[in-house]
């Protein structure tokens, strides 16, 4: 009985362990029925995306940037393609330098190499890929992907280097392109345009490269790649090809610019011409300049030192951001002034006796009597006097109001970035300029220096061509521009790029008449006629000599007692044909003394090439370099001549200005 007893015990102990077996077994499907449910049904839609994208990869495509021509055709910036081997920091798998001290006992990692990668990866994020070496030989590249294997998150890839040909010619106007930053990538992720730089690594900096980065760059491109679990691509789902960006043909003509360069030699300033027919830029030169190929791949220290301590500041944009004095080649804009206000008649006579006191101060003229002179012969002749009283007659808010209009003092407009607006002075101007009560008030005295382009005045060569092209063209003024046309990628047709419609600015012509052929006279019987001896072609100009420091009026202007960097600068304002000007000058060669001696003989070689086709000789340009005007010899250049012609080797002397009756402010 005891034992049949014990039995039925087991059995109930059996079967209460099998139900609670059983209910567990039932709760734990139920769980995964559950589970089931939630991520079939309720999940169903999030979890497939997240599969796709598990099993895809979107890769950009970055565009090919467009070339940069001039008005002729020939290349000022273009591409190379070239093998970079590039670290992506996220991925390695030990100490990064360690990574960079394997790959070179592989490839050739110079110290500068390391340098440049430094600073690229500081503006760059743990997970963008950053060039430790660039340009790598075929050797180095079949080196290199024998051992890849070894070195995760280090590959080698293909890409399309920006070059410029010629170097120093274009680098004050195409600018250069340069890896992204910190900041512009800041810029660009808060922008509309964040997705159209994904994989872009390079931006225009300076330039044009610059002011048209949204032309120039393209459109970005992707592939969708089915990658494996390892998330290596597996084959290609869709491609959308990239959109190349845009070419652009500047108005420049560079053999025009390259000639100027070599006129300049060792010396320093800024030339600009420009159709008056229409604002085009023909020439755009700062000296001295720069290579703007150092900039691509991230410049080296010792060559940053060199161009930014320089005392000769190649860095500074001297045609848009050097601003100077005028010197006498303000007198002509000072005379049309003068008769549209009505302040002086052409005929009207001011006798010039060598110095002109007002308030107790003498305003002297280097010059010495010039006697009595009419508006036209105070301009041939450069009469500080005449242009004294002007200015005395007129005030200087009325000057400014006149000039201001013409652009000068003012922001041109021109398509690159960074331009500065010198000073154009008023009675307003000097209130908000200076902070102290004594220094904001205008002083009559002040005004008369303004009427020789001194005192505050201060422009860019860019504003006095601009402001010459109004004058000679009618008096329309055009915004000037130095881009020309766009080549579309895609249907490879030039567009010319829209400009605004030149606006009347209302002058009288007969008044426009009188300074035009006054400033003809300054080359036939004026201060540049010496520079301008059998030109075959008739031209106006107008010398200026700016003072860079002040000399007392009981003092003598003596260049040779003064440091050469505070000796006079040499300006020269020039306009040809006469009858229908094609081209319109503005030049400064810095500390160079007396217009007519060094700006007026450069200025001639130019007229002489870009008018007759006459390429001044060998001898010529040395001559001009170091600042002595020689009899202009010159050998026409062929139509099929190249542009980068042999440059001559300026000899490193300082330049000497010759006494060419033009004044300097006293």
């Amino acid at each position: 009985m005891t034992e049949l007893r014990n039995v039925k015990v087991e059995v109930v102990r059996f079967r209460r362990r099998l139900l609670i077996l059983a209910l567990v077994m039932l709760a734990a499907f139920g769980l995964v029925v559950a589970r089931l449910v939630v991520l079939q049904v309720a999940r169903h839609d999030d979890l497939e995306e997240q599969a796709e994208n598990n099993s895809t990869a979107v890769l950009p495509i970055v565009p090919n940037r467009g070339e940069i021509f001039d008005r002729n055709g020939v290349v000022l910036a273009t591409n190379y393609k070239t093998y970079t081997l590039e670290i992506t920091p996220s991925k390695l798998d030990r100490p990064l330098d360690q990574v960079i001290d394997a790959i070179a006992q592989l490839v050739d990692v110079t110290p500068l190499d390391r340098k440049r990668f430094a600073r690229a990866r500081a503006d760059a994020r743990n997970f963008d890929s950053v060039p430790l070496r660039l340009r790598l030989t075929d050797a180095e590249v079949a080196r290199f992907a024998a051992q890849a294997y070894r070195f995760p998150g280090v590959e080698i890839k293909a890409r399309l280097m920006r070059t410029y040909p010629l170097g120093l010619a274009t680098a004050h106007v195409v600018g250069y392109i340069g890896r992204i930053n910190q900041t512009e990538q800041d810029r660009i992720d808060d922008s509309d345009d964040a997705d159209n730089y994904r994989g872009t690594d390079y931006i225009g900096k300076l330039g044009i490269e610059s002011s048209y980065e949204s032309l120039l760059h393209g459109a970005t491109g992707f592939q969708v790649m089915e990658t494996a679990a390892s998330g290596q691509a597996v084959r290609e789902l869709t491609d959308h090809p990239a959109t190349p960006g845009d070419s652009l043909r500047l108005t420049l003509d560079i053999k025009l610019q390259q000639l100027v360069e070599q006129l300049y030699g060792n010396r320093r300033g800024a030339l600009v011409a420009i159709d008056p027919r229409n604002s085009e830029v023909l020439a755009f030169v700062s000296q001295p300049s720069f290579d703007p190929n150092l900039f691509v791949d991230g410049i080296g220290q010792d060559d940053w030192d060199a161009l930014n301590g320089s005392p000769d500041k190649p860095l500074l944009n001297r045609a848009l951001r050097g601003a100077y004095p005028p010197g006498s080649t303000y007198k002509p804009f000072m005379a049309l002034a003068a008769l549209e206000g009505r302040y002086r008649t052409p005929a009207q006579i001011v006798v010039d006796r060598g110095s002109w006191t007002f308030g107790g101060h003498v305003f002297r003229s280097s010059d010495g009597p010039l006697g009595a002179l009419d508006m036209a012969h105070a301009i041939m002749k450069s009469s500080d006097v005449y242009f004294y009283q002007l200015a005395n007659d007129m005030g200087v808010n009325a000057i400014h109001d006149f000039m201001a209009p013409l652009g000068l003092g003012q922001l041109t407009g021109i398509d690159l970035p960074g331009e500065v607006r010198g000073v154009l002075p008023s009675t307003q101007w000097k209130h908000q300029t200076f902070k102290r009560p004594a220094q904001q008030k205008w002083y009559a005295g002040e005004t008369i220096s303004l009427g020789i382009g001194q005192g505050y005045n201060s422009f860019t060569m860019l504003q006095m061509a601009s402001a010459l092209s109004t004058l000679v063209d009618g008096g329309v003024r055009h915004v000037p521009h130095l881009v020309r046309e766009r080549l579309d990628p895609v249907s490879q047709k030039w567009t010319p790029m829209s400009q605004p419609p030149g606006r009347n600015m209302g002058y009288h012509q007969a008044n426009l008449s009188v300074v035009r052929n006054a400033m003809i006279g300054v080359t036939q019987q004026g201060t540049s006629r010496a520079a301008f001896v059998g030109a075959p072609y008739l031209s106006g100009g107008k010398t200026g000599t700016a003072q860079v420091i002040t000399i007392g009026q009981k003092s003598h202007y003596n260049a040779a007692r003064i440091p050469e960097r505070y000796r006079d600068h040499s300006l020269y304002i020039a306009f040809a044909p006469a009858d229908n000007p094609t081209i319109a000058i503005a030049c400064i060669v810095e500390n160079a003394g007396w217009g007519a001696g060094a700006a007026a003989p450069l200025v001639r070689r130019v007229l002489d090439y870009w008018i007759a086709g006459r390429y001044p000789s060998d001898e010529a340009i040395k001559a001009i370099q170091q600042g002595h005007p020689a009899t202009p010899g010159a050998a026409p250049r062929r139509a099929d001549a190249p542009a980068s012609a042999e440059a001559v080797q300026p000899e490193d002397q300082p330049p000497s200005g010759a006494d060419d009756g033009d004044s300097a402010a006293p």
